[in-house]
């Protein structure tokens, strides 16, 4: 029998990768505040968009000085490690690789000098023209005669890149440098960064990720990807930044500059999956949307049944607007092990083989001779979801109905989330019939987009829904679909 390979993590089979979001952004400036403690506390309410690796930069004024490492925050970060990063302003990320391979050289935030100052960056997203901003780069370096600033060597994501780019205007200040390089950028960007004194953000145009500003009671300021890591820090929210929109916040309050016209695609899928429950998107709470999408399956696709479960977390609103609108009790059928995360033990196969069971467990008792509706987020291989039915009618489930609150994924994303490749999508090569079967379902049902796009309350043309119908706000060159290792390919070594 194979050894273990040591890739036990959040995912619950271990042959079935669900959807990954890019990142994790955070930056706060608080003089009175310890920037460091508030910034790792933002990052644990973030934990959910990206484990791989964490950091955090900080600035007192003088330096600029970045921390991270693999793994999860809490793995990264200590209080000797905390107390150490003293400052008035700091920007941290936890990050889920789309560009880059996950090493330590593509852990952010990135940093670069430029001028007589420095810049630390964190992204979350995925740019489609990294292979021009390659080039552009190199005849940017030549133009002023400069060579690189010194940075994150061997990093090969995009991150990189915008912050290599910045580093190229050093006789501009950080703000004007961002407006010369952030027209250049294609594809999905909110950005957080930094100089010695002043918190910057930044949004693509099309506003597909998330990224909102609150402010500390004292006055400082918050950035964040999403309103969770203003509520634990004691920030009261703002608003989004806007698409095509620059920041800066510090002393002298919030300064705004357009780079580029609003063309507003926010993301379909943050509603489904990636958010937290508690998160607001373009004024509508997710949590809402998720129960009416659920009151949406039970009258598209109504089934007798006793019992109403979700699969924990994603679903469990979707799961309590179907209960409430079909009349069928609602009750948790599988227990969800809290404490599963990112593990660097190194498993045996036969752990791995029965990888499912360490993060959920039926409890035989309430679903034993029940016909059950287990409701989950999505579908992209199938393979947690026949599991899921195997493992329920194990337990003694008569009869088991799906229900996904979200349309078939089809096409894979190029923004940001890291879906299987195209012909590993179960939805692009099977019919709903055909997928019912191969999870081995007594029945199934798929929320349709329109019904989605109405629930999330936002007008479809100012929704991406790619995934869904294959119409990509932003171009997607063929550079782009070579996947995640792209700048390895194209600039090997680096």
């Amino acid at each position: 029998m194979p050894g273990g390979d040591g890739l036990l993590s959040f995912d619950l089979h271990p042959d079935d990768k669900g959807p990954k979001d890019a990142c994790g952004v955070f930056g706060v400036w608080a003089p009175r505040e310890e920037v460091a403690k508030l910034t790792y506390f933002g990052l644990y309410a973030l934990q959910h968009r990206g484990q791989e690796s964490a950091g955090i930069a900080v600035s007192n004024g003088r330096q600029i000085l970045v921390y991270k490492d693999m793994g999860l925050v809490s793995q990264v970060f200590d209080e000797t490690i905390l107390e150490s990063l003293t400052g008035h302003l700091a920007i941290g990320h936890c990050r889920y690789s789309t560009t880059g391979a996950s090493v330590w050289e593509n852990a952010q935030p990135t940093f670069r000098s430029i001028g007589s100052g420095s810049v630390a960056l964190g992204h979350n997203g995925n740019l489609t023209n990294s292979g021009d901003l390659l080039e552009l780069v190199a005849k940017r370096s030549a133009e002023i005669d400069r060579a690189e600033s010194p940075g994150d060597k061997g990093a090969t994501n995009d991150t990189d890149l915008i912050t290599r780019l910045l580093a190229t205007y050093p006789d501009l200040s950080l703000l004007d440098a961002a407006a010369e390089v952030f027209p250049e950028l294609r594809g999905a960007f909110s950005l957080v960064f930094m100089d010695e004194n002043t918190l910057y953000a930044g949004r693509d145009p099309q506003g597909i990720r998330p990224l909102v500003i609150g402010e500390l009671a004292d006055g400082g300021w918050v950035v964040a990807s999403e309103k969770a890591a203003l509520d634990i820090v004691g920030a009261t929210f703002l608003r989004d930044v806007a698409p095509g929109e620059i920041v800066a916040l510090d002393g002298d309050g919030i300064r705004s500059r357009r780079f580029a016209v609003e063309r507003q695609k926010g993301c379909l899928f943050e509603f489904v999956y990636l958010s937290r429950p508690d998160a607001r998107i373009s004024g509508r709470s997710v949590h809402e949307s998720r129960v009416e999408v659920g009151r949406r399956l039970a009258r598209d696709f109504p089934v007798e049944a006793d019992l109403v479960i979700p699969v924990p977390e994603s679903a469990t609103p979707a799961a309590i607007g179907y209960a409430e609108a079909s009349g069928i009790p609602y009750g948790h059928g599988l227990v969800k092990n809290s404490y599963v995360g990112r593990t660097f033990i190194q498993p045996s196969q036969t752990l791995r083989q029965l990888g499912i069971r360490l993060k959920y467990n039926p409890l035989r008792e309430v679903i034993e001779g029940k016909r059950l509706v287990m409701v989950d987020d999505s579908i992209v291989r199938g393979n947690t979801q026949r599991a899921l039915v195997r493992m329920l009618r194990d337990a003694g489930a008569s009869e088991v109905h799906v229900r996904i609150a979200s349309p078939p994924v089809k096409w894979p994303c190029f923004y940001g989330i890291d879906f299987a490749s195209p012909s590993e999508l179960i939805a692009a090569e099977q019919s709903v019939e055909e997928i019912c079967a191969s999870i081995g379902a007594d029945s199934l049902g798929f929320i349709s987009l329109e019904e989605l796009t109405e629930a999330s309350e936002v007008p479809a043309d100012r929704l991406c829904r790619a995934c869904f119908d294959g119409s990509y706000p932003v171009e997607v060159p063929d550079s782009a679909r070579l996947g995640k290792y792209q700048l390895e390919v194209v600039a090997p070594g680096r």
